[in-house]
């Protein structure tokens, strides 16, 4: 399927690895440029690199924490001085820290805010220039299965991460008809995240290797795996290109199956 994304511009944030980085891979797959960040230079410089070798387009690296307002707006300034504008935002995030309603602190509080909310609305309120001017422009704010269902340990992103849905719904209705908006929800994909918690696992002995961890996280996928970042990259590239025109405001599951709801 042609996703007609060839020459048009998007800019993925928290994107030099994980779910960001399978994003940006999807859309310089279909023949977008791609402007990516993070704030692992080395790491950083090893995703631009494979991008490159991607698809048709270029890819551009820019060190950006996104919990900085001022770190976005040269983030933005960069993307729009390298191509001219923006065609399609990515808004990704890294995880907060996990922990029960007791075990967190107000600090905990502010600083999952900063990451999950107020970068996705720091990003779109300056990005949100060009992409008005593109003649396809959409916002695509990647999130959690947790703003349906409620994951254990995790009261953090259960409780603030609702709010970037909350925003997209308002969006989809604000910007339209220039600027489509909506959100992904991933369940259990095999990102350095996974991996880490699995490695661990392993080493307090409760696997006895890390096929078998990672399995483990499959035990309630109706699909029996957790994802690969790109399956997921895949359906956000659809999102952004014209043969998702007609979809506006929706919160997608991308989770094998795991939501019952």
């Amino acid at each position: 399927m042609d996703l007609e994304l060839e020459h048009d511009v998007a800019l993925v944030t928290a994107s030099s690895a994980g779910l960001g980085y399978g994003s940006a891979e999807a859309l310089a797959d279909a023949g977008a440029d791609v402007v990516i960040c993070g704030r692992d230079a080395e790491k950083l410089a090893t995703a631009e690199k494979a991008l490159e070798s991607v698809g048709t387009g270029r890819a551009v690296g820019v060190e950006a924490d996104i919990t900085d307002p001022d770190s976005i707006e040269d983030l933005v300034e960069v993307a729009v001085d390298e191509f001219g504008g923006i065609d399609h935002l990515v808004t990704s995030a890294g995880g907060v820290p996990p922990g029960t309603f007791d075990e967190t602190t107000e600090k905990d509080w502010y600083g999952a805010y900063d990451m999950l909310v107020m970068s996705v609305v720091w990003t779109v309120k300056t990005a949100a220039p060009y992409l008005r001017q593109s003649d396809a422009g959409t916002i695509t704010c990647i999130t959690s299965t947790s703003v349906q269902e409620a994951i254990d340990g995790l009261v953090l992103s259960n409780a603030v991460r609702r709010g970037v849905v909350g925003l997209v719904k308002t969006l989809a209705r604000e910007y339209a008809p220039d600027v489509r908006a909506n959100a992904v929800l991933p369940g259990a994909h095999e990102t350095s995240r996974i991996e880490e918690l699995v490695e661990d696992s392993v080493e307090r002995g409760e696997y006895d290797s890390y096929d078998e961890g990672l399995r483990s996280w499959a035990d309630d996928i109706p699909l029996g795996r957790v994802g690969d970042p790109r399956e997921l990259g895949d359906v956000v590239a659809f999102l952004a290109s014209r043969r998702a025109s007609f979809v506006n405001g929706a919160a997608l599951p991308v989770d094998g199956g795991r939501l019952r709801s």
